[in-house]
């Protein structure tokens, strides 16, 4: 490895801009925020107006909760903002929700899009019975399907359904977490089956380190993975990085070993220019789910990079 990098001290720089862009999904319906409805929905409106808002994406709701998302955010779609974008998490019943998804999708129109779909998978045949049923309803590239962080088997199954991948990164236990060797096998298996993914959980923090797991006083406490330290590694893998070093990458936690500016970013010795980024974003690693926006923000405005 080479020597650390300098961090500068920079606000708003293109790399970051390009490597954050719509890359938190909210999930403040799920723990451990765990907020109600209209509460949920609220604080996403705020976040879509924050300073730093560019950085949120879509609302995360699960497909049983339509009807009820549409009843606490009807005041605030009556403006002129932007439609929301929303990510429907479904059920067993996969043909039954993308009804429920188009349906949404014809009547809110101009005030709110289900772009995403996200349903849990565990076999082969479980995977192409979802996505040839939930693709009715949206993209098949924007059916998102879970598979065990220990099934890796499965994307290619995926890959031949036209689907992306979602990977599991945290919980409110420590052995939700899975390891850094874990979360990089997963992207690299993305990577060679040229399958985009998205994560979910545990990535409130920007860079790895011990955090308590949930808001509770008495939590536990337990490693996290960070979300620059992911989509970092999203970057450099789809660029060749060697797996040895993309596992050193995603248990980097020294603020000095990283650099942002607006020619590009670096970890250590290895740079990548904002281009490379915006590709990787836009095609490969699209997004993660946090219950949380705060915490990613001001913790990226702590290290000095917002």
């Amino acid at each position: 490895m080479g020597a650390y990098i300098a961090r500068v001290t920079v606000r708003e720089s293109a790399s970051l801009a390009a490597l954050t862009a719509r890359v938190v999904d909210y999930a403040g319906l799920f723990p451990p925020a765990g907020l109600e409805m209209p509460d949920a929905v609220e604080a996403y409106a705020r976040y879509l107006t924050d300073p730093h808002g560019a950085i949120v994406g879509r609302f995360v709701v699960p497909v049983a909760r339509l009807a009820e998302l549409a009843d606490s955010a009807a005041r605030l779609w009556l403006g002129n903002q932007a439609p929301w974008r929303v990510a429907a998490l479904a059920g067993s019943d996969q043909a039954s929700d993308a009804r429920c998804i188009a349906e949404f999708n014809a009547k809110y129109r101009g005030h709110a899009e289900i772009d995403g779909v996200e349903v849990k998978a565990a076999t082969q045949t479980e995977i192409s019975t979802a996505v040839a049923a939930l693709a009715a309803s949206v993209s098949a590239s924007r059916v998102y399907v879970e598979i065990p962080v220990d099934s890796m088997s499965l994307v290619p199954a995926i890959a031949k359904s036209g689907a992306s991948a979602k990977i599991r990164t945290g919980g409110v236990t420590t052995d939700a977490f899975p390891s850094a060797s874990e979360v990089v096998r997963f992207i690299e298996v993305c990577r060679d089956h040229k399958v985009a993914f998205k994560a979910t959980a545990g990535l409130h923090h920007p860079l790895r380190g011990r955090y308590r797991l949930t808001y509770t006083p008495d939590s536990p406490v337990g490693w996290m993975h960070g979300f620059l330290n992911v989509f970092l590694a999203a970057v450099f893998i789809r660029e060749g990085l060697g797996t040895r070093e993309a596992a050193s990458l995603m248990e980097e936690q020294a603020p000095a070993a990283f650099r942002f500016d607006d020619a590009g970013a670096a970890w250590r010795d290895h740079t990548l220019t904002v281009d490379k980024i915006r590709d990787v974003r836009d095609h490969f690693a699209h997004a993660f789910g946090s219950c949380s926006f705060r915490e990613p923000v001001d913790d990226l405005t702590a290290l000095g990079l917002l």
